[in-house]
């Protein structure tokens, strides 16, 4: 299952659309930016109620 979510880089604060696959479960992966190209820490947790997408700093 293919979801479009919203997130908000936490060194920019600009908010921007991302692609997750929620097939393959609870997953922890590396996303830039796509406006100040800085790396995000994004977790996602896939629970019967749909996904879950929490991001931070990768310095933090």
């Amino acid at each position: 299952m293919i979801e479009t979510l919203v997130i908000e880089c936490p060194y920019c604060g600009e908010a921007f659309t991302t692609v997750v696959d929620c097939s393959a479960g609870d997953q922890a992966y590396i996303e830039d930016c796509v406006v100040c190209c800085r790396p995000i820490e994004c977790r996602l947790t896939v629970t019967a109620d749909g996904p879950t997408l929490e991001v931070r700093r990768d310095d933090d």
